[in-house]
C-alpha cells in the first residue's frame, strides 16, 4: 500500500513537471513559476482525498486539464493556475473569496465563470438551454473560462472509457452537439478533430474501429504516395531559395465518417483521405505573395481543379483561419488537396485565438471580438426560446462562411446558406424589419433567395412593414430570427393592450371583476401561459369567450368553469410507471401495459441498442442508439431518456428496410425477391427498383423478426450475383 502511494507521489510530480515543460515554451518568470506551483499545492491539499472513477488520485485531471490549456492551447500563467483550481470551489471547502485572496480577481473571476457553467448540462432542457445563454456571456468577460472548459472536456473525453455505458453516451453526444462546434467556431482545430473523433467512438463504436482498423491498414501506401507527391514539389521550393517544411495530414475518423454517410460512399471511395501541408517561413508582410508563389509550384507539376480553390489568404473566416486551399490531380490520377500558409496562419488555425493574440497587432479588433460581439447582442434580448436559441447558434457555429457586398461596396460575412432577408438583418435590425423587397446583382428576388460569395445586395424597405411569423422560415442565422422573434413580441404586446380592454369589458358585462386570481383561473381554463398571451389571443379573435358564459361567480369572483375533458396521464406519473423501481425500461412482453411506440424516424428492431424517450403526448418513444436525433434528444432532454433494453421476443414482425445497389442484369429482381420470401420466409410490404447506365438502385420495406434475422438476410442477398452493396436504411 504504502509503495503504491510512493509511486503515485512520484507520478504526481512527474505530471507537474511535464506541465512546467508545457508552460516553458512562453519562457517563465520566477514569479510566473512560483504562482503556477502556489496553485498546484492548493489544489493538491484540496483534492487529497478525492479519486477518480478509474480510481487514480484526483489531482491528475486538473494537471491533465492545466497541460491542454498550456501545451495545446497555448494559453498563459493565469490560465494555467485556473486549471489547475477549475474544481477546487466547487468541490472542496475553499470559497471564491480565498482564490481572490490567493491569486487576485482575474483568477476568481474566470473560476467563478468555470463554477458557473459546470452544470450547463443538467437536470432539465430549458435550464441546460439557459445555463448555456449563461456560459456565452461568461465569454464577453473572459474567453479564456471557455478554453479551459475546452481542455476540461477534453480530458474527460480521453478517459472516458472508465463510465458506464449511458453516461459514455450522454457525455459523448453533448461533446458532438456543442463543444466540438464550439472549439471550431474558435478556431481550435486539433482539438475540434480530436473532440469529434472521440464522440464518435464512443456513440458509433463499431464503425470508429472499423475506419480506425482501415487507417491503419492503408497507412503504408499513403505514406509512399505522399513522399512521391511531394519530392518535386520539394525541390522547386528548394531552388526558389522558399524556407519552408511538409506535412501529410491525414482526415480524421469523425471526417471520413461524415463523407462517407453525406456523400454515400464506401471508405475506399473517400478521395480526400489526407491533404499535404506546405508550411512557409515567412515574413508577415510577405506571407500572401510567398503563398501564391508556392501554389504557383505546386500547380506546375499538378492539374488543379478550378472549382476547388479556396482564397483564406484575402479573406480570413470569421474563426480567424487563413490559409491557401487548392486540389490537384496527383500521381495514380489521384485528386490531392494541399494546404498552403505560414507559419503564424498554422500556428492560428491550430490554436486558434489564443495564438491570434500573439500576433494581434495595435488595438485593431479582432474577428473574435466582432463575434462576441454579437453574442452578447444575441443574448442581451431574453425573448427568444433558450431551446431554439441553442439549435439556431449551434447551426451558425457548424457553418462555412460567405462573403458578399452591400451596394457601396461593403464586404459582409454570412455563413453559408444565410438568405437575402439575412443580408437585411446583418446590416441593421431596423432594415431587416422594414424590408419588403431584395435585389441581388441588380435583379429583384424573393427575400428566402439564398446568397453566393461574390453577390452584390440592395434592400428595399417601407417604413410601414412589421415582420410577420413567415419571415423566420426565410433565415438562417441566429441574429435575424431573434430580431424578427423580438418584433413579433413587441407587436403581440401593444396587441394585448387592446386585448386586455376587450376582455375587461366583456367580464365587466358578466358581473365578474378582472383581479389577478380570476384571470389565473381564466389561464388556467383555456390553457395559456401568461396573462400577455391571453390578452393577445382575445384581441385576434383567437378564444371563445362565449364560454365565459357558463362560468359561475359568486360576488364578482369565479367559482367554477365549465368542465374540460380529462386528458391524459401527466408526464410525471408516467415516468414514476415506466421507471418502476429500477432505472431500466424493459421492452418486450413486461412492458405492453405501457404505451409505447417505435419511433418512425430510426425504425428500431429487437437486438438494436435502443433507449427510451418519454414523451409529452405520444407515451414512450424507442429510438436506435444510433438515431439520427439520438445527439439532440440525449443532449438537450437527458431527463426524459430512459434506458431500455429488449426481453426475448416472441416472433412479432418489425419493418426494416433495405438498399440494395448493383448491376443490372436479367433476371436479378426475381433473384432477391426469391431469397427474401422462399427460403427465408421474410415478408414483404413495398418494393422499388430503379436502374439508369447499367446501374440498379432497389428499396425494399420488409418484415424481421430481429438483427440476427436482418443480418442473414443481408448475407444471403450479399451472394446474388451482381449485387455490389446491401445496407440498411433509418
Amino acid at each position: 500500500m504504502k509503495s503504491d502511494l510512493e509511486k503515485e507521489k512520484k507520478e504526481i510530480l512527474n505530471k507537474y513537471h511535464g506541465l512546467l515543460r508545457d508552460c516553458s515554451r512562453r519562457e517563465l518568470t520566477k514569479k510566473q513559476k512560483k504562482v503556477i506551483r502556489k496553485a498546484f499545492d492548493v489544489a493538491l491539499e484540496a483534492h487529497k482525498d478525492m479519486r477518480r472513477k478509474s480510481g487514480e488520485p484526483y489531482i491528475y485531471h486538473p494537471i491533465a486539464v492545466a497541460r491542454i490549456a498550456a501545451g495545446e492551447i497555448g494559453l498563459g500563467t493565469t490560465s494555467v493556475v485556473c486549471a489547475l483550481l477549475h474544481d477546487v470551489v466547487e468541490d472542496t471547502e475553499l470559497t471564491l473569496d480565498d482564490m481572490e485572496k490567493m491569486f487576485g480577481p482575474k483568477v476568481a473571476s474566470i473560476i467563478d465563470g468555470l463554477t458557473k457553467i459546470s452544470g450547463v448540462f443538467d437536470s432539465t432542457s430549458s435550464l441546460q438551454a439557459e445555463n448555456f445563454r449563461k456560459m456565452l456571456l461568461t465569454l464577453s468577460d473572459d474567453v479564456r473560462v471557455i478554453l479551459i472548459k475546452l481542455a476540461d472536456r477534453l480530458h474527460n473525453m480521453r478517459t472516458l472509457e472508465v463510465m458506464r455505458r449511458d453516461k459514455q453516451l450522454k457525455i459523448a453526444s453533448e461533446t458532438l452537439y456543442l463543444y466540438a462546434p464550439l472549439a471550431h467556431r474558435l478556431g481550435l482545430y486539433a482539438i475540434k478533430s480530436e473532440l469529434e473523433d472521440l464522440g464518435l467512438k464512443y456513440t458509433e463504436p463499431d464503425i470508429y474501429k472499423l475506419i480506425q482498423k482501415k487507417l491503419t491498414d492503408s497507412k503504408q501506401e499513403r505514406s509512399r504516395y505522399i513522399s512521391r507527391f511531394t519530392i518535386p514539389v520539394k525541390e522547386s521550393l528548394r531552388d526558389q531559395n522558399i524556407k519552408f517544411q511538409i506535412k501529410g495530414r491525414t482526415k480524421s475518423i469523425f471526417s471520413i465518417w461524415n463523407k462517407m454517410q453525406t456523400k454515400d460512399v464506401e471508405f475506399e471511395e473517400v478521395y480526400d483521405l489526407f491533404a499535404i501541408r506546405i508550411i512557409l517561413d515567412s515574413y508577415q508582410k510577405e506571407e500572401k505573395a510567398d503563398c501564391w508563389r508556392a501554389y504557383s509550384i505546386v500547380t506546375d507539376f499538378y492539374k488543379p481543379n478550378p472549382d476547388r480553390l479556396r482564397d483564406w489568404v484575402s479573406t480570413p473566416k470569421a474563426n480567424g483561419y487563413e490559409s491557401l486551399h487548392t486540389t490537384v490531380m496527383g500521381p495514380k490520377g489521384k485528386w490531392v488537396e494541399v494546404q498552403i500558409r505560414s507559419e503564424r496562419m498554422d500556428d492560428i488555425a491550430e490554436k486558434g485565438y489564443a495564438a491570434h493574440w500573439k500576433y494581434k497587432e495595435g488595438s485593431e479588433a479582432s474577428a473574435l471580438d466582432q463575434w462576441i460581439n454579437r453574442i452578447q447582442e444575441l443574448l442581451e434580448n431574453p425573448e427568444p426560446d433558450a431551446l431554439d436559441f441553442i439549435d439556431d447558434f449551434k447551426m451558425n457555429l457548424f457553418s462555412d462562411e460567405i462573403f458578399v457586398f452591400t451596394p457601396k461596396g461593403e464586404l459582409i460575412t454570412l455563413p453559408a446558406g444565410a438568405t437575402a432577408l439575412d443580408f437585411a438583418y446583418e446590416i441593421h435590425t431596423q432594415i431587416g424589419n422594414q424590408c419588403i423587397g431584395t435585389k441581388v446583382n441588380r435583379r429583384l428576388v424573393p427575400l428566402s433567395s439564398e446568397l453566393k460569395s461574390g453577390d452584390q445586395v440592395e434592400v428595399i424597405t417601407s417604413i410601414k412593414n412589421r415582420p410577420k411569423e413567415d419571415r423566420l422560415k426565410y433565415v438562417i442565422t441566429a441574429r435575424a430570427k431573434s430580431k424578427i422573434k423580438a418584433s413579433i413580441k413587441a407587436e403581440q404586446k401593444k396587441a394585448a393592450v387592446d386585448g386586455r380592454e376587450i376582455l375587461e369589458r366583456k367580464l365587466k358585462n358578466l358581473k365578474i371583476n378582472a383581479d389577478v386570481a380570476n384571470i389565473n383561473k381564466l389561464l388556467q381554463f383555456y390553457g395559456i401561459r401568461d396573462s400577455q398571451d391571453l390578452y393577445y389571443r382575445v384581441a385576434i379573435g383567437n378564444l371563445d369567450l362565449k364560454k365565459l358564459k357558463e362560468f359561475t361567480q359568486e360576488q364578482g369572483s369565479i367559482k367554477t368553469s365549465p368542465t374540460k375533458p380529462k386528458s391524459g396521464k401527466s408526464l410525471e406519473e408516467l415516468v414514476k410507471r415506466t421507471r418502476g423501481k429500477s432505472d431500466t425500461l424493459v421492452i418486450g412482453e413486461e412492458l405492453q401495459k405501457i404505451d409505447y411506440k417505435l419511433a418512425p424516424c430510426c425504425n428500431p428492431i429487437p437486438g438494436d441498442d435502443v433507449f427510451g424517450f418519454i414523451t409529452i403526448n405520444e407515451g414512450i418513444k424507442i429510438h436506435r442508439v444510433n438515431c439520427p436525433n439520438a445527439i439532440q434528444l440525449m443532449s438537450n432532454y437527458a431527463y426524459r431518456i430512459v434506458k431500455a433494453r429488449w426481453t426475448n421476443q416472441e416472433l412479432i414482425a418489425f419493418l426494416a428496410g433495405l438498399k440494395i445497389t448493383g448491376i443490372d442484369d436479367m433476371g436479378i429482381v426475381n433473384n432477391i425477391t426469391k431469397i427474401i420470401s422462399t427460403d427465408l420466409n421474410v415478408n414483404m410490404r413495398s418494393l422499388g427498383f430503379d436502374s439508369e447506365d447499367g446501374v440498379f438502385e432497389g428499396t425494399i420495406m420488409l418484415y424481421v423478426h430481429d438483427t440476427t434475422h436482418l443480418t442473414d438476410l443481408i448475407t444471403n442477398l450479399k451472394k446474388v450475383k451482381g449485387v455490389s452493396r446491401v445496407e440498411r436504411i433509418h
